[in-house]
């Protein structure tokens, strides 16, 4: 859980992520401390005259002083912005749409939710076009978390374990995640949907043109970077920034995650809060997010691709 500690008179916090020497780069560690920053000139005839205090000594000093009330605010508000125009947002709207789901007069269990259509099908090349637009908004997301985390702490991606330091073992944890929960999660969509909680999803609607599967794996990995990368790498962080404790970061990041799958029913809600929970466990113990962003990237790939190729030769796609 992260604390205070005290190196060179300054309070700075700790690892976000439950690291004993703290973020990779924190930004106090850049700041001289304060008895070099501001001396006194000794050599100089005449009157000792203390130096100008430099602009990094008044930031360390109003840092240091009033840490506690104006930085929790900054991060809350932040939390909120990034969240607003993020994942929370998409939450919102999946409340909203499934509030519709449920008072149309036919059964939630007899809908059917479409992901990845086409919108301009007859004009291909126009819909590749719109396909390619929609990926602006996702990656947009993830590099504004990441560039926070950096202004934050610096070195953004190695804090939260987004480099290709072992990028062999992290793809390998990626596919064991994969295969440990994608298999269950399926059986557990089929059961919801038995149970008349969820709807018929739909993922691949793309018509049959050749830039179909590229897009879809496009689609699977902005999905996978936006949901792990903003979820976990950020918000985990920010929250354990303001000494939340780390099930409870993971328990609200979780939510959140299961929230914006209602659009899909109560069993898109509660498949998506247990990954949540694995996923938020395994980011505490390994203090990586890569193996799951690739995790998620595999999951959502075979589900796309998988549906594409066989939905015309299955009738329960």
């Amino acid at each position: 859980m992260p604390g205070d500690d005290v190196a060179g008179g300054v309070r700075r916090p700790d690892g976000p992520v439950g690291e004993a020497d703290g973020p990779a780069n924190p930004p106090t560690e850049a700041w001289p401390a304060p008895d070099a920053a501001a001396g006194t000139d000794q050599a100089a005839p005449g009157p000792v005259r203390p130096r100008r205090r430099s602009a990094t000594a008044a930031l360390l000093t109003d840092r240091t002083t009033a840490q506690s009330d104006q930085l929790r605010r900054f991060i809350i508000l932040e939390i909120i912005i990034v969240l607003a125009v993020s994942l929370g947002r998409a939450g919102v709207y999946a409340i909203v749409n499934l509030i519709d789901k449920l008072t149309l007069p036919t059964p939630l269990g007899d809908q059917t939710t479409s992901m990845n259509p086409s919108v301009t099908p007859d004009r291909p090349w126009l819909d590749l076009a719109y396909q390619l637009y929609y990926f602006i908004l996702p990656a947009a997301e993830v590099l504004l978390a990441l560039y926070l985390l950096h202004l934050a702490y610096g070195r953004a991606r190695r804090l939260i374990g987004f480099d290709l330091t072992n990028w062999w073992r992290d793809l390998g944890k990626g596919a064991a995640i994969c295969a440990a929960v994608g298999v269950p999660g399926i059986g557990f969509y089929f059961l919801a949907h038995w149970l008349g909680i969820n709807t018929t999803v739909s993922p691949a609607n793309l018509t049959a043109v050749w830039w179909a599967v590229p897009v879809y794996l496009i689609s699977a990995l902005l999905s996978g970077l936006q949901e792990e990368v903003i979820m976990l790498g950020y918000l985990v962080t920010r929250l354990r920034e303001l000494t939340w404790a780390p099930w409870l970061a993971i328990v609200v990041s979780a939510l959140i995650r299961g929230s914006y799958h209602l659009y899909q029913g109560f069993g898109g809600f509660l498949g998506n809060l247990v990954m949540g929970l694995v996923f938020g466990y395994l980011f505490l113990r390994w203090r990586r997010v890569l193996p799951l962003v690739l995790a998620h990237f595999l999951m959502d790939a075979v589900v796309y691709v998988g549906t594409a190729l066989l939905a015309p030769y299955v009738s329960w796609f």
